[in-house]
């Protein structure tokens, strides 16, 4: 196969590289390359504000003048990034005669070399390039890799290489390594490293546990984990990039009514999906029997999601199943999303906290017997936002509750109904008129009901809010 360019990664770590050029694409360069270790000769008559300090760092020289093939003396690499063609083409030259590699930024032709986009999770290091045809396209083509490449995936390349002597010793055998590196990965070590829920002492603990189990030819080296993810209030654009990686590695996905089917196209196809959801007043499946199951699959060695509409840890029952999982010793990691309440509000072009309308918010859960224990004179008071959570049910106990402790009937209020989907509705009036307005346009769940002035902000700006503004 012939491809136009080899990609190769150069150790520039106390090698002297020559920038030519001064203004702002010389000052991304410059920190690329002082980021590499490299020692820069900056040479250029004038500079820009942005490159000046990194003229002054330790090692690096910089050079008032103009270009000279001189300059290239005890350089291993150069970079022309100069808006002057004949500036560039005389790098090049002179790069060409002294055996020199020269890149000239935004002209292929002219160099010897191209620098790529980046993705840097160091160790980990991808390099993309277009051969000079798009680097427009090669930077959208990084920015899609990087959305899918973990935050600290870097820390973990780290926490492998660290321990790969230790492993050679106690697995003398190399397909025995192989196969533990393989397990390595796919391990509730490996999550929580990457989710940064991990110190040294935890992975040495954790390392030598999976070595023990990889000598033990009686014992799976891959223990399971549980991933608690919020899928956000419905729109699956609003998933989380940790959400989405975890839902392309899971093995078992339990979900909940209020995870839309777009959500679960995120899914990894072969992964098996379990519906756990219930209805307001009616459980499907009750909260002791999806305990079991997540058990039951982690302990099983598999990964397993559980996927939550909103935040997992906003009424969610995520801290029970937190407390469950830890009692069975199963690890767990816990992945947040955008809860419904934020969702909804920016859905409806609802601010939740607004000057001289709202200094606080609270959000609520008005469901059951739970509802008379609430504080509903501190839930009137004016100056803040209340998020009735599942509201259109018992919107016409939480409306009469509101107004027995002091809300004014005049209080705006806003229901919004599917938020962040295509269905979505917003239904506006005031606390004495929302139960009839929402009834009147039969409005259902998931719903939820936002209370004070700043409801007065639902289908627009109203002149109220301009003028505290």
């Amino acid at each position: 196969m012939f491809v136009d360019y080899l990609p190769v990664f150069l150790d520039l770590r106390g090698q002297r590289v020559l920038l030519v050029g001064g203004g702002p694409v010389a000052a991304r360069k410059a920190a690329l390359l002082q980021a590499a270790g490299a020692r820069l000769r900056i040479v250029a008559p004038r500079r820009c504000e942005e490159i000046g300090p990194l003229c002054e760092q330790p090692g690096t020289e910089y050079l008032a003048t103009e270009f000279e093939p001189a300059q290239l003396a005890d350089c291993v690499f150069a970079v022309s990034a100069t808006d002057a063609a004949g500036v560039n083409q005389q790098v090049a030259a002179a790069g060409r005669k002294a055996g020199i590699w020269v890149n000239v930024v935004d002209d292929a032709s002219a160099g010897s070399c191209l620098m790529p986009a980046i993705v840097d999770r160091s160790p980990i290091i991808v390099a993309i390039g277009s051969g000079g045809a798009s680097p427009t396209l090669a930077r959208r083509v990084r920015a899609s890799v990087e959305a899918l490449l973990p935050e600290r995936l870097g820390a973990l390349a780290r926490a492998a290489g660290e321990r790969r002597a230790r492993l050679r010793a106690a697995l003398p055998d190399l397909a025995a390594r192989q196969r533990f590196w393989e397990d390595f990965l796919d391990s509730a070590l490996a999550q929580q490293i990457l989710a940064g829920a991990a110190g040294a002492t935890d992975i040495d603990a954790g390392f030598g546990a999976l070595i023990d189990a990889a000598r033990d030819p009686h014992s799976s080296s891959r223990a399971g984990v549980v991933w608690l993810i919020g899928a956000g209030p419905g729109d699956p654009d609003l998933l989380t990039l940790r959400a989405q990686q975890l839902l392309q590695q899971c093995d078992v996905v339990l979900y909940d009514r209020l995870v839309p089917a777009a959500v679960l196209a995120r899914v990894r196809r072969d992964a098996e999906r379990i519906f756990v959801g219930k209805e307001p007043g009616s459980h499907r499946t009750t909260q002791q029997r999806i305990h079991e199951l997540l058990i039951h699959h982690a302990q099983r060695g598999r990964r397993v999601a559980r996927l939550k509409g909103g935040d997992p840890m906003v009424f969610a029952r995520g801290g029970e199943e937190l407390l469950a999982l830890a009692r069975a010793g199963i690890a767990v990691i816990v992945v947040p999303g955008v809860t419904a309440a934020l969702g909804a509000a920016s859905g409806a072009r609802i601010p939740l906290t607004h000057r001289g309308a709202a200094q606080s918010v609270c959000f609520v859960t008005a469901m059951g017997e739970a509802a008379a224990a609430l504080d509903w004179r501190a839930l009137a008071a004016p100056l803040q936002t209340v998020v009735f959570y599942m509201g259109a049910a018992q919107l016409p106990q939480i409306v009469a509750r509101l107004v027995e402790h002091g809300a004014p009937p005049q209080r705006p209020a806003a229901i919004v109904e599917q938020a962040t989907l295509p269905g979505q509705r917003v239904v506006a009036g005031t606390l004495q008129r929302i139960a009839a307005l929402a009834e009147a346009a039969a409005v259902g769940s998931p719903a939820l009901l936002i209370v004070g002035e700043v409801a007065e902000f639902a289908g627009g700006t109203p002149a109220a809010a301009m003028e505290r503004a």
